[in-house]
């Protein structure tokens, strides 16, 4: 029974510790982002590397998305004669759901996953410790511009990923389905509303955050050589991806 407490007892401590530690290295770079030098360079090259880089396959995954959910909802929706509500529910998903988490858990595969590796591959090749003999901040350098491309580049990644899933669900729905486009549209533009659109890029900035935070953090202690690299490359993708599915519950719960 002791063995019992002594095991949650340590797994809270670990875990209120790591806790404590990521907050004090995201007010590290709060504080470090209104500073000079304001490095554009660096910022407009990490919001290339999240956001360009990112596009296909946000895209890819937006397109396939709207047309599978204009797929199961018809096929849903026809046992009520209720085909019309395919177009607005197929919008509603990807605005408010759909759209902003899973464009932040594709970044976060391809991003968020690289961040870790690069920042663990210069801490355990010492060219962070290099940063702090030439008097430059590491975090200032290399952790603000990646938090600042993901906050930015996610919500402009959404807005794609909305608009093919949309467009794609228009495609199965009008095209394969043969449902009426005017009614189709009609019911769309009816029940979709701007907050929806605007709560949905809120959260994806919010997942942005998230998944450059703790790319960067895990990336950042790496420590064990070329195996930590992994395994810190791996507990960042696994971390963020959870920390998006449960913010993306407590967001949506004060949102709608």
């Amino acid at each position: 029974m002791l063995k019992l407490f002594e095991f949650i007892g340590s797994l809270s401590v670990r875990w209120i510790k790591g806790l404590g530690q990521i907050m004090l290295f995201f007010l590290s770079a709060v504080t470090w982002m209104v500073r000079p030098p304001f490095r554009a360079k660096n910022i407009f090259k990490q919001m290339e590397f999240v956001g360009v880089n990112s596009l296909f396959v946000v895209a890819l995954t937006g397109a396939f998305t709207g047309m599978v959910l204009a797929l199961q909802t018809y096929h849903g929706f026809r046992l009520f004669n209720a085909e019309s509500l395919v177009g607005a529910t197929v919008a509603l998903s990807m605005t408010r759901e759909l759209g902003p988490v899973l464009t932040a858990l594709m970044i976060t595969g391809r991003a968020g996953s690289a961040m870790a590796a690069e920042l663990g591959t210069m801490r355990v090749t010492e060219q962070i410790d290099a940063l702090y003999t030439m008097a430059i901040n590491p975090i200032h350098y290399l952790v603000v511009p990646r938090i600042i491309a993901g906050v930015l580049m996610a919500p402009i990644l959404t807005v794609v990923s909305d608009f093919i899933g949309i467009v794609g669900g228009y495609f199965v729905g009008v095209g394969l389905l043969d449902i009426n486009s005017g009614i189709y549209m009609k019911k769309m533009l009816d029940i979709v509303e701007l907050d929806d659109i605007f709560n949905g890029l809120i959260k994806a900035a919010c997942f942005g955050l998230i998944l450059s935070l703790v790319g960067c953090y895990k990336g950042f202690y790496t420590k064990g050589g070329a195996e930590g690299v992994g395994k810190a490359t791996t507990e960042a993708v696994v971390l963020a991806s959870v920390c998006i599915l449960i913010s993306d519950y407590c967001l949506t719960a004060a949102m709608f």
